[in-house]
């Protein structure tokens, strides 16, 4: 009984004013009708001819001369497909001009382009801060399977003080990484971004930020179910996750043996980092990201500041594992320019002896650096104690890693940032050029669209 009183509630809806759909299904019917009766004159049945005749007659009457039947049955058919074939494309273009409202794409490019998205490679992105959000950029022009996991340790600017004020996770990286993954990075993306300039609290804080936070207050204190509302409203392509749930404090030992508490202080010191851990130590991963690295066809790592983006995701429990575990493709993303206070001298083996002592060795296949070295932006940098990383090749591959190196600098940038599309297709193609591409073609394949 439900069933059918569901059935009638849909139609009435159809069926009501205002929807600019009844109009093009009577006239999609019509057209059926009128192609029917032109098939059954084709086929000479009885009724059919009838009335034919009598259409003939008429029409004979009004125009004062003979009319021929010859070619009716012909005509009928061919109006009738005509009308049915134009009813048909008006209550498609009716329909999609709601759904799809703001895209300036045809129907079909929209539905090749999301059948083809969505039967894309699965790709688990880990780190935080600018360079995981500009890798995902250029990620999701290849596919909607992303999981980027995204550390929480972040203290300092409004994240840290939302903190502070309402015991939250920092929300700034996660912010990032749903606007880099939003479908649409138009106006709703670009005030996420906005960033409050005065205002008595407000000064400092962006809007997404806030945005997260309320989220979170209404959700119950669930992080999570803010940033998937977030990511709802973004329609983001792919899912972000922080590394865990848990409220965690960034700790680095020092060469030295002092250990700096907060990611906001570690740079500050300017030593030498031996080791960083997070405060309590056996943190739990999501559910989600454990399953995200299970299935995943490639894990990259970066990129990001190496001891306070990245490190930090493989200190909770069981992630390093996994992806050790992982039979997918792994890569190292080593940042452009080293970070005072981080990675001062820092080469690109320097980066990857930090990363494996910091985890495990021979955690990734491949390490991915910039091999160009822009004069006017590196001064600027260099002023301030960043230089650009130097690509030590015969020390890395004596490691036993790939080594892809590259001009990875984005041009456009005022700033040192990585070239996303040109990142995103090297990792893409680099990926499908190895062994486990049969693998990958396989799954999608099997994939029913």
């Amino acid at each position: 009984m439900k069933y059918i009183k569901d059935i009638f509630t849909n139609l009435t809806k159809w069926l009501s004013p205002g929807m600019e759909v009844k109009r093009w299904f009577f006239l999609s019917c019509l057209g059926v009708l009128i192609f029917c009766f032109g098939f059954f004159l084709i086929i000479n049945i009885h009724p059919a001819v009838t009335i034919e005749l009598s259409i003939v007659d008429f029409l004979s009457s009004v125009f004062h001369t003979k009319i021929s039947s010859a070619y009716l049955d012909v005509f009928f058919c061919i109006t009738g497909i005509f009308i049915t074939i134009f009813a048909q494309k008006q209550l498609f273009l009716s329909i999609y001009s709601v759904i799809v409202p703001y895209e300036n794409k045809k129907l079909v490019e929209v539905i090749y382009e999301k059948r083809k998205l969505d039967m894309g490679v699965k790709i688990v992105a880990i780190g935080g801060g600018t360079g995981l959000s500009t890798l995902l950029r250029g990620l999701k022009k290849y596919t909607n399977n992303i999981t980027a996991v995204v550390t929480v340790s972040d203290d300092g600017g409004s994240s840290g003080r939302l903190r502070d004020d309402f015991g939250m996770l920092p929300p700034g990286d996660i912010r990032n990484c749903l606007v880099a993954l939003a479908g649409n990075e138009s106006t709703l993306s670009s005030l996420f971004q906005y960033r409050f300039e005065s205002g008595n609290g407000l000064q400092g804080h962006s809007f997404g930020n806030l945005f997260l936070a309320a989220l979170n207050n209404i959700a119950g204190d669930d992080f999570q179910k803010a940033i998937t509302i977030s990511g709802d409203i973004l329609n983001i392509k792919g899912k972000v996750y922080p590394a865990t749930l848990e409220k965690t404090v960034l700790c680095a030992e020092m060469e030295n043996g002092e250990i700096i508490e907060g990611e906001s202080e570690i740079p500050k010191h300017k030593g030498k980092i031996n080791k960083i851990f997070l405060k309590p130590q056996k943190c739990k991963p999501l559910n989600e990201v454990i399953k995200a690295i299970k299935e995943a066809d490639i894990v990259i790592l970066g990129p990001g500041s190496l001891y306070t983006s990245i490190l930090p995701n493989l200190q909770v429990e069981n992630i390093t594992e996994e992806i050790k575990q992982s039979k997918a493709l792994k890569f190292y993303i080593c940042n452009i320019m080293t970070q005072l206070g981080e990675t001062s001298n820092f080469t690109a083996s320097d980066h990857l002896k930090a990363l494996y002592k910091n985890s495990t060795d021979k955690l990734v296949d491949t390490i991915i650096i910039n091999n160009s070295n822009p004069e006017s932006l590196n001064k600027k940098y260099q002023e301030e104690g960043s230089v650009i990383v130097k690509p030590d090749f015969k020390k890395l591959k004596s490691m036993g890693v790939e080594v892809i190196d590259a001009p990875l600098i984005n041009k456009d940038s005022e700033k040192i940032r990585h070239n996303s599309e040109l990142l995103a297709d090297i990792i893409i193609k680099n990926a499908m050029s190895k062994t486990n591409e049969k693998n990958i073609i396989k799954r999608i394949l099997n994939k029913k669209i």
